[in-house]
């Protein structure tokens, strides 16, 4: 969590990013962050994209670790720490997805969000903090 919101503040008032790495054993557990590189090119106050390249690479990294991307997290710079319609446009099923709202570069609010395959809508998941 702090290093989410770590990320978070260097990149204010720009969406940060990131990939959850872990193990997708039930429950699921995340281990590790990678920081990911914002590559959207415009209205980054509000959007982000993850390079296609990069997360190729960090698949390919994983390999044999036992390790997974689960998921990816981002910022939403003075903004709810919930989905938003960009986001639901370029989310996939079965990953989770952790939004850190940060307002003035103060981290207020951090939720976990799943997308439901079949109706294509986000659904809070529960969030235990180790």
């Amino acid at each position: 969590m702090r290093a989410i919101e770590a990320h978070a503040r260097e990149t204010f008032p720009e969406e940060c990013c990131g990939f959850l790495l872990g193990t997708a054993t039930e429950p699921r557990k995340v281990a590790a962050l990678r920081r990911a590189t914002n590559v959207v090119e415009t209205n980054r106050e509000r959007r982000y994209v993850i390079d296609p390249r990069e997360h190729l690479a960090v698949e390919k990294e994983l390999v044999g670790t036992g390790r997974e991307i689960l998921g990816f997290y981002h910022s939403h710079p003075n903004h709810p720490a919930e989905p938003s319609e960009f986001d639901r446009s370029h989310a996939w099923p079965w990953y989770s997805y952790l939004i850190l709202s940060i307002v003035d570069r103060v981290p207020k609010d951090l939720r976990a969000w799943s997308l439901e395959g079949t109706s294509a809508s986000f659904q809070p998941v529960p969030l235990e903090i180790a």
